[in-house]
């Protein structure tokens, strides 16, 4: 069986790598989109410091990337709180709306991938040793 999903999954990557540049806002929610899709989060300086998804949710990439300036996940615990960083009127993003959901997983990979952003999430829990 023969499929064009690697050329829309580079086409898709390109167009994100191109859609508008947003600064996260100072105050209040993200209102841009409550469909699915995939991001990219740059820092005031424009290094890329995290590629994601949305793998599900009522509100798409609007709570996903409200949920980043709320303090809520991985990427804040293990790279923003370390490094005293807030996303919140200094960062960037940008997304593209993306509806399939494994065309949205391989288009987040590919991008992770080409990227390399400062973060990345590996799945991997980190176990903690508790001494007596």
């Amino acid at each position: 069986m023969e499929t064009n999903e690697p050329k829309v999954v580079l086409e898709l990557y390109n167009k994100l790598c191109k859609s508008k540049l947003h600064i996260f806002p100072e105050k209040g929610k993200v209102n841009l989109t409550n469909k699915h899709g995939v991001y990219i989060i740059y820092s005031s300086s424009d290094e890329i410091l995290h590629v994601g998804m949305t793998p599900y949710g009522k509100d798409g990439l609007n709570q996903r990337l409200y949920n980043h300036i709320t303090k809520a996940g991985v990427f804040y615990r293990e790279y923003l709180k370390p490094r005293n960083m807030s996303l919140r009127g200094t960062c960037k993003f940008r997304y593209i709306e993306i509806q399939d959901a494994r065309i949205r997983a391989l288009v987040e990979a590919l991008t992770a991938g080409k990227l390399c952003p400062a973060h990345f999430g590996t799945g991997v829990k980190k176990i903690v040793v508790l001494k007596n």
